[in-house]
Order: structure tokens, then sequence, then C-alpha cells
């Protein structure tokens, strides 16, 4: 335990360098709001110690007056401390109130420029993160843990600057009454900094120990209250079955956060109790001082002042401390993110985009693997894809059939192997200027909570027009479902927002595909257009959908035969390799694995027994 604590403590030292890009963060957003901030520190550290000078003045011009009596004349001076002292602690007020409006604007400020960083990083880099639970776990922390703790870090930095700027000047006083009570000062917050660095450490350790089940106790209170399980829940009677998971993770959360809070609260009474009795001897010292005449009851009240403001002073900084100490535990998390690098990089001189591809696409000797698999979902895979014609790949689940769009479109790139866009390898075109030559339907696409037309126009933003949305929506059939709409195009998608329609799921895959046809690029990808749509429909989709592609270059991944049969080539996968190739009348014609699959297909429609 005792070396893991140490450990823990290594890394926070460890981390302390990055406190400079953290705080950094805060000048960049606003370096003037800054510079104020920094200013009005220094006033506020400096204004306590006005108010232990002021208040000795007062008292040792009072002391005489007391049973004397006086008249104005003699009351001057105290009033004018009085006065004096009454003004410095109305600026502090205000100083503060001044200070507290910086720090919210700054720190909202910091919140959604690191927001803004996150965002830009999540956007940067590979899919194959997304498939990392470790991510998963790294972005847990970043959104619950890591979010806030640079804006806390500036708050931490500038309550240190300002209390210790008090506390020096506040040791200067005590020094006058002896070297020792600055170090009786010291030694009686020894035990609260022991108190400090233990619970910090703890706690940073428990937290990162804990992001997993964290993300567990989430994802079972989505599943719980989300509409995408409500009707399986209430279906198949699971609502017991996950509040009782919830229950189990959660009850062990926070069955140890409360073990972390009791020894907290030990050990900082036990702390405070040392300095209770270090700051009562201190105090016993100067009422001695007091009946000997050697210290004036000014002098006494300073002391007073001076000492527990002290004490206070060093528990609030090594507070402080322990919350830069803490937050600098969790800065690694933030920054390690941030300096993610993406596995799929831009050419170090990128070629120039290829044009409308005339010598279309081309898979050689392509063998790839998913991230952290031993399984190669492609093995020395070839496939030729002509310009200007619709070719459709068939196969069963696992075949490797998606993974040509996502290695197409450069979310991955394969080990071994080479991919041509019009005779140029895609490696060696910039990013963008490859993924704009195609346009894709995934076969999971997003649903968007924006409008009908939004969730067709970002397809092809910033271009927009509603005449290119509405030819879009009818070539892939989703102007009727636009139709029924009380605002048409104009309605809200999705249940997150108040007013939010929400469509079937054919309704939907056609918004997809409309959001697929209204990008001008001249590969068209589509991932299962059809899986949702009734053989009709399909029909009459396909129709449409191979005049619109005319003179472009189509790939359509598909488990339908009744859509790839259309198809001017149909390629047959098994096992990451291409077995058949032809025209739907040469495969059937052929007798061989397609052949077996379309009289299953065509025995299933027709209601007969598949042998």
């Amino acid at each position: 335990m005792a070396n893991a604590v140490l450990e823990r403590a290594r890394k926070g030292l460890g981390q302390l360098p990055m406190l400079g890009r953290a705080l950094s963060l805060g000048w960049q957003v606003s370096p003037r709001l800054a510079a104020v901030w920094v200013a009005l520190l220094v006033v506020q550290g400096l204004l306590p110690v006005a108010t232990v000078y002021l208040t000795r003045g007062l008292v040792d011009t009072l002391v005489p007056l007391v049973g004397a009596g006086g008249g104005l004349q003699r009351m001057r001076t105290p009033l004018l401390l009085a006065a004096a002292l009454a003004a410095v602690l109305l600026l502090g007020e205000v100083l503060e109130a001044v200070a507290r409006w910086i720090r919210t604007v700054q720190s909202e400020a910091v919140r959604d420029h690191i927001s803004a960083l996150v965002h830009a990083k999540a956007a940067e880099i590979d899919l194959a993160y997304y498939e990392s639970p470790a991510y998963f776990d790294q972005l847990h922390l970043i959104r619950y843990e890591v979010m806030h703790r640079p804006t806390a870090l500036m708050e931490n930095v500038g309550a240190l600057l300002q209390n210790a700027i008090t506390l020096a000047a506040m040791l200067v006083v005590l020094v006058r009454f002896g070297v020792w009570v600055p170090l009786a000062l010291a030694v009686s917050t020894v035990p609260a900094l022991w108190v400090v660095v233990r619970t910090v450490v703890r706690e940073h350790g428990w937290r990162v120990r804990t992001a997993a089940d964290e993300r567990r106790a989430n994802y079972f209170d989505w599943v719980l209250t989300s509409l995408e399980n409500a009707a399986e829940v209430r279906l198949f009677e699971l609502g017991p079955y996950f509040q009782q998971l919830f229950q189990s993770v959660r009850g062990r959360l926070r069955r140890e956060r409360v073990e972390l809070a009791g020894f907290e609260g030990v050990a900082g009474v036990a702390a405070a109790t040392v300095a209770f009795l270090l700051g009562g001897l201190a105090m016993g010292w100067a009422v001695w001082r007091v009946l000997l005449g050697a210290l004036t009851l000014g002098g006494l009240a300073m002391f007073f002042q001076a000492f527990t403001q002290g004490q206070r002073l060093l528990r609030t900084l090594l507070g402080t401390v322990g919350q830069i100490y803490g937050n600098s535990l969790f800065l690694g998390d933030l920054f390690s993110f941030l300096e993610l690098r993406p596995r799929v990089v831009e050419p170090a001189l990128p070629l120039p985009a290829p044009a409308v591809p005339s010598d279309g696409i081309r898979f050689e000797g392509v063998t790839f693997a998913y991230p952290d698999s031993a399984r190669a979902v492609l093995r020395e895979f070839t496939l030729e894809i002509p310009a200007g014609g619709v070719v459709a790949v068939v196969g069963e689940n696992g075949a490797g059939k998606s993974t040509l769009i996502k290695l197409l479109c450069r979310l991955y790139d394969p080990q071994a192997g080479v991919i041509e866009l019009n005779g140029t390898d895609i490696r060696r075109v910039a990013l963008n200027d490859l993924r704009r030559n195609f346009t894709v339907l995934f076969q999971q696409p997003a649903r968007f909570n924006a409008t009908f037309a939004d969730n067709i126009a970002v397809g092809d933003r910033p271009v927009s027009g509603h005449d290119r949305v509405v030819a879009a929506a009818q070539a892939a059939g989703a102007d009727q479902a636009a139709s029924r709409l009380p605002d048409g195009y104009a309605t809200l998608l999705g249940k997150w927002f108040e007013g939010g329609a929400d469509l079937s799921v054919g309704e939907w895959q056609r918004v997809a595909l409309a959001r697929a046809f209204y990008r001008p690029a001249p590969v068209i990808l589509l991932d299962e257009p059809t899986s949702a749509m009734d053989s009709w429909a399909e029909n009459d989709w396909m129709s449409r959908f191979l005049a619109l592609v005319e003179g472009r270059t189509a790939l359509v991944i598909t488990h339908r035969f009744t859509t790839a049969m259309r198809a001017d080539t149909i390629h047959v996968m098994h096992a990451g390799r291409i077995i058949e190739s032809g025209t739907h009348r040469e495969l059937v014609a052929r007798g061989g694995r397609y052949a077996a699959s379309w009289e299953a297909q065509m025995r299933h429609a027709a209601g007969r027994p598949v042998s």
C-alpha cells in the first residue's frame, strides 16, 4: 500500500510540469481578464494585513479612553481608524465580487475552449479508437472528472497566490513576537499536510480504478431510461434485472466512496486537534506576556488575529495545494487524450485528388485485421470496380463486405496490399480530398435530432438548397415520409428535444439514402440500402437508383440477391475473398455458391421449405 501511494505521488509530481499548459489555457482565452484577475489577487492578499494593523491601532487608541471619557476631539483618531477599517473590509467585499465575476467568465470560456479541443480531437482520431474500451474509460474520465480541472486549477492557483501573499505578510507580523512563533505555526499544520496528500492520492487512485465501473453504471442507467431500449425492457420485463445490476455497481462504488470520506473525516479531525492544541499554547504565551506588561492589548489582538489567520491560511494553502496536486493527477488524462495521434495519417506530400474516376477502383492483395483482433477479415483480397458501373458484393455475415467501404474511405488502413482510385494509391491523397470522392450509406446510419431537411443536407455541408434536398428525398423514396409530417421538411426528427417526430426504421433508412444522394460525389457506396424495404419498394427504388447513378460508379453491399441482380457485375465474398464473379444470369447458370443461395432465397420467398 505504501509503495502504491508513493508511486501515485511520484506520478503526480511528474504531472506538475503540465500546470503551465493548463494555466496557459486561461491566458489564451482572455489575456486581459487574466491580468486583471492577477492584480486583484495581489490586492486581496494584502488587505488582511491592513486589517490586522488597523485593528491593533484601533484597540490601542481605545484602551486609554475606556473609563476616562473624552470629547469628539479625543475620539477623532479611533473614529478615523474605524472608518479606515470599515473601508478596507468593504473594499475586500467589492474586490471579491469582481473577482468572482471574472472567475465565472474565465471558467465558462476555458470550459468551452477545452470542450472544443476535445471535440476536435474526437472527430480527428481513427475509428479504431471507438472500438477500444480503454478509450471510453479515458473519455469518461475527461467528461466527468477532467473537464473542469483546468478551470479549478486556475482558481486554486489564484487562491494560492492570494493566500501566500497574505501569509507572508502575517509571518512578518508574527516574527516580531519571536522567531519560534512562525515555526510553531508551521508545525501545527504538518498533520494537515499529511492528510491532504494522503487523501488526494487515494481519491485519484480510486477515480481511475473505478472509471470502468462508473461507465457500466451509466450504461445500465441508459438502458433503463432511453427510448431505444424502452420497448424491449417492458416486453421482456428487464426493468428489475437492470435495476439490480445498476444498484450492485453503484452500491460498491458508494461504499468505497464513503470509506474514503470516513478516512478523510477522521484524519482531518485528528490534524485539527493538533493544530488547536498548538494554537492554544501560543495564545496562552501571548496572554502571559500581556499580564507581564510586555505586550499591549492591541498587540494581543494583533497577535491573535495574525496567528489564527495564519493557521487558517496555512490550512487553506494546504487544501489548495492538495487540490492543485489532485487536479494535476488528472491533467495527464486530459493532455494524453489531446495528444492522441491517428494511425490513418495524411501523406507527407499529397498528390492531387483524382478526377472523376476513369480507371475505377482496385483492391490489390489487401490483407486487413481490425485492431486488437488476430483474425484477418480480408486475406490477399483483390477486386476491380470499373468506372461508371454498378457493382454488387454479396456474401454471408462476417465475409468482410462492409470492411471494403471502410478501407476505401480510409477509416482504416490495410496491413498489406494497396487500394487505388483512378490509378492512385489512396494513401497518397489528402484525406478530405479523397473522401470527397465518395458518398456513403453505412449499414447503421446516423439519426440526427435535427429537421428532416437538415438530416439530408448534412450530406454536403456547407452547401444547401431546398430544391436539392427535395430531389434527393425523391430519389431515395423519402419524400412520402416528409409529406406525412406536420411541418414537412421543417419537422424536427428524433425524441431528444420537445416537438420531435420519430420515423420507422425503413423511413430513417430512406432519409439516410437521401443524405447519400444529396452529395454529388462521383462514387456511391451503399451498405444494405434496401434491408428495411419491402419487395415492392425495393423494385421501385432500384429502378430510380440505376437512373440516378448513371455515369457514376456505385458499389452496393447487400444480402438481397433481388437487389444485387440489377447490378452490372456481382462479386460473391466468402472468408475475406472473392470466390465468384459475373452477372446474375452467369452466376445462376454456373451452379456455385451464388446459385445455391439464390435458390434458397426464392424458396423462402415462395413459402417453400429450404433444403
